[in-house]
């Protein structure tokens, strides 16, 4: 199977697969665990909103306490998850729902409320209302913006808050988040707001009324929809990506902007953070995946396999690994070193207390490696690798990698960073230092993607663990005894002076695969929040959205089709990798040695209907 990856191409690259393999070894389709509707006929997808499935355990005493939720057309099923244990049997979903005059479009469990007697789901729909219900006692306790008066657009994604028996945030694709509690009502007649806190094209609102109602608070993001939003691990950041192109990651209970990255271009539809928080992954119309580095706020890597958009980013928790080295080595506390090898412990407003703050240049940081996957329009699931080589370029590697080729890169100026001209070429870590001076954002900042003068015509790293050009030194970033909060109103302060770029959408999104081409077209639509308004052109080149050229590019480790529609599903459970396309069809990968019960000869007897 290795050799058939490797090699691709051909009548081969058509195929739908069955399975594919990584260094870890086989992952196969489970064709037995696939869920579906119970007809398991192909749901004809045509205007109607992405498949989307939601898991839970409720810790029942028989062991087998998963459930899986998916929505599919007007519908919305609720079963027992037997993964790659037994056999999927769609002829007893424990809920089923058909709406009518609207449509499910996103849900989120409760994860912190759920029992063997009781989950708590929240459904959002196409028409703006977000109902609360209760698949396994089959009750509908309560239906939010039921008159539309809050909002009447589509929702995008409804996520209970981290740790929350009763918050929950609801975003729309008119840009705006909503915060709720399920305890309160939410009135009789629309809002009126009262203005909490302005930034860098965004706003922040409370609910103005004697009595308290929902919404708590309305946030007003950028331009256009807000595709997604996704809470940091420990659920004090906040990452949002809108049509307009732009993530923006916000420390949630301060209200304040902690930075932003534009894509290359088109809006960002999908985003994720890393186990750690230390990384965030967004995806979107440029087939992109772009890796940001929370800490920095800054691109550090860019990962080009899909064809079309990137529909779904996720990280692999149980595949991110890191490795301790010898602590002796790690030049920094004890407990900043107990902070690297534990990502549960490892917090995200910690943000300074990073692997790169080194005493010494000599020292390597513990062994990591992020695993994290797509899903896109194209039909085919990427595996990526982010390895220490990109993540620490100026240090030595703490071990041997199999793709070391060694190339040349001009790299982005890196935040707070004093310049040292010049181009250092080394063939263990690939140190390039180009201009840091600020003012080469300037000149380099303009609509032509052609490389700057002074920077090297050498082709990108384009492996999954290439060295990297240095993207900046280790004093790119405040000390580390900076309190966060603080940290993010100086960044916020940094951005509103230098970074007024683009804030509106690009109406006519290229689809071309040139990745040097980004349009110039200006929308005339006026700004609500800033007056401001910059050519989308003038973003490239700068830390905002980097060149090509000034970024490692990764490979993905395989890039499989595995469906006949467009994928909008990627979730990695324990054993498992769940997949789903936008014919209704829920596949379950079992990751090598965790088929389980199913045999290899029931995945012969594959039912009819099955994407295999």
């Amino acid at each position: 199977m290795s050799k058939m990856a490797a090699e691709g191409g051909g009548k081969e690259m058509n195929e739908i697969k069955s399975q594919f393999s990584t260094r870890e070894g086989a992952y196969k389709l489970l064709t037995h665990s696939e869920y579906s509707r119970p007809n398991r006929v192909p749901f004809n997808s045509q205007g109607s909103n992405p498949v989307r499935v939601s898991f839970v355990n409720v810790n029942d005493q028989s062991g087998n306490g998963d459930r899986i939720c998916f929505n599919v057309g007007r519908e919305l099923y609720f079963y027992i998850y037997k993964g790659v244990r037994k056999a999927a049997d769609l002829s007893k979903p424990i809920d089923k729902r058909i709406y009518k005059g609207t449509q499910p479009t996103c849900h989120d469990f409760n994860h912190l409320t759920a029992t063997a007697e009781s989950v708590s789901l929240l459904v959002g729909f196409s028409a703006g209302q977000v109902q609360l219900i209760d698949p396994i006692k089959k009750e509908t306790s309560k239906l939010f913006n039921e008159e539309r008066l809050i909002d009447k657009s589509r929702v995008t994604c409804v996520k209970w808050v981290p740790g929350s028996e009763s918050l929950f945030l609801v975003a729309h694709s008119s840009g705006n988040m909503y915060l709720y509690n399920v305890e309160h009502t939410c009135g009789t007649t629309a809002p009126h707001y009262q203005l909490l806190k302005q930034g860098e094209n965004y706003a922040v609102h409370t609910c103005k009324s004697k009595s308290t109602r929902n919404p708590l608070l309305k946030w007003t993001v950028g331009e256009g929809a807000l595709n997604e939003f996704a809470f940091s691990p420990d659920g004090k950041f906040l990452a949002c990506v809108s049509q307009d192109g732009f993530l923006r990651v916000f420390n949630f209970d301060a209200v304040e902007l902690h930075g932003t990255m534009k894509s290359y271009f088109g809006g960002l539809l999908c985003v994720c953070w890393s186990p750690d928080g230390k990384y965030i992954v967004a995806g979107g119309e440029d087939d992109l995946v772009t890796v940001w580095s929370f800490a920095d706020c800054r691109v550090i890597a860019r990962g080009h396999g899909h064809k079309s958009w990137v529909s779904v980013v996720a990280f692999d928790h149980y595949t991110t690994s890191v490795e301790e080295s010898d602590p002796m080595e790690f030049s920094g506390s004890d407990e900043d070193f107990q902070d690297q090898i534990h990502f549960g412990r490892d917090r995200a407003n910690s943000t300074q207390s990073r692997l790169s703050k080194r005493n010494s240049t000599d020292s390597r940081p513990v062994s990591v490696t992020y695993r994290f996957g797509s899903v896109g329009q194209d039909t085919q699931l990427c595996l990526w690798d982010l390895t220490e080589d990109i993540l620490f370029p100026h240090l030595p590697l703490s071990r041997t990698r199999t793709h070391t080729n060694v190339m040349n890169a001009s790299c982005p100026p890196a935040s707070g960073s004093g310049g040292s001209g010049g181009a250092v070429i080394t063939t263990t870590t690939t140190t390039t230092a180009a201009s840091n001076n600020p003012s080469a954002n300037g000149s380099n900042g303009g609509g032509s993607s052609n490389p700057p003068a002074n920077s090297l015509p050498a082709p990108l790293p384009r492996s999954n663990s290439l060295p990297h050009s240095a993207a900046g030194t280790a004093n790119s970033k405040s000390g580390a005894t900076d309190n966060p909060i603080a940290t993010g109103v100086s960044k916020f302060a940094t951005l509103s002076l230098h970074d007024r770029k683009d804030r509106h959408p690009e109406k006519d999104h290229k689809r071309n695969h040139s990745m040097g081409h980004i349009s110039s077209k200006s929308s005339d639509k006026l700004n609500l929040l800033t007056k401001t308004k910059t050519d989308p052109a003038k973003t490239l080149g700068t830390q905002l959205c980097p060149r090509m050229e000034d970024v490692p590019l990764l490979e993905p480790l395989i890039c499989k089709k595995i469906a006949h529609e467009r994928l909008t599903v990627l979730i990695f459970l324990e054993d498992c990798i769940v997949t789903a396309c936008q014919e209704g069809f829920i596949c379950t990968w079992a990751r090598p040695g965790k088929v389980g019960l199913l045999s290899s000869q029931n995945q012969a007897n594959s039912p009819s209907g099955t994407v295999v």
